[in-house]
């Protein structure tokens, strides 16, 4: 037996008029961030992410270390800066820029060969001595004897460091001989690599928490050897 049809009930029927338009769906004054933080700056990120590096090297340094430092999560990192290696990258970078517009300032300082190396290793060791945890040495010879001995890229980096340095040293020693501060004998490049092998050591000393008293002995000493001939 075929049922018939019902109409439907009274109450039901849609009412004639003018629909009413589609509330829209409740949003929040401000959207959604994604990525970086608003205030993310590269300079001070990396900043941050160097000193944690300087502390704990690269295996010490884990990716919520990092991201607390920062202030950013992981994928802000990544999109940010690459993989954590990256990051330590530019991390050293950051630091090797750093330094060297520090001792950038030294040398256009023109002052006679005993003083600017003084002033060099004064600028060196308040860096080495830094860190709100305690001395911290030198990133670069730091970098030398961990990350630089598997990583072919991170080893032509601190290279490239040491070289800078070398060369810094030889102009300043150079500049010295042409004023008639040392001797036309005196060997700019030798007295270069004796006064690296001083910052190398005194930024290892630094980092097992030498007292400055001794770091500064150790400076004088090799000033007295490296400026023997100086008059």
């Amino acid at each position: 037996m075929v049922q018939k049809r019902r109409e439907p009930a009274p109450h039901a029927r849609p009412k004639p008029g003018k629909a009413k338009p589609a509330q829209p769906l409740a949003t929040s004054s401000e959207p959604k961030r994604r990525g970086r933080p608003r205030t993310y700056r590269p300079e001070i990120a990396l900043a941050r992410a160097l000193d944690v590096f300087w502390k704990e090297g690269f295996a010490g340094a884990s990716l919520d270390d990092l991201s607390a430092a920062t202030g950013m999560n992981r994928p802000s990192l990544y999109g940010a800066f690459g993989d954590k290696r990256e990051l330590y990258i530019k991390s050293y970078e950051s630091y090797r820029a750093r330094a060297r517009e520090r001792m950038g300032e030294a040398f256009a300082a023109e002052l006679p060969l005993r003083d600017m190396l003084e002033k060099i290793y004064s600028i060196a060791l308040d860096m080495y001595l830094s860190g709100k945890d305690g001395p911290r040495g030198c990133f670069t010879v730091m970098t030398a004897t961990s990350e630089a001995v598997f990583d072919p890229a991170i080893r032509e980096l601190v290279i490239t460091g040491l070289v800078e340095t070398d060369r810094f040293f030889a102009r300043i020693f150079k500049r010295a001989q042409e004023r008639g501060e040392l001797p036309a004998s005196s060997d700019p490049v030798v007295l270069a690599q004796l006064a690296s092998a001083t910052l190398h050591t005194i930024a290892v000393r630094a980092r097992a928490r030498v007292p400055r008293v001794e770091l500064d002995a150790i400076v004088k000493g090799a000033l007295d050897v490296m400026c023997a001939n100086a008059r």
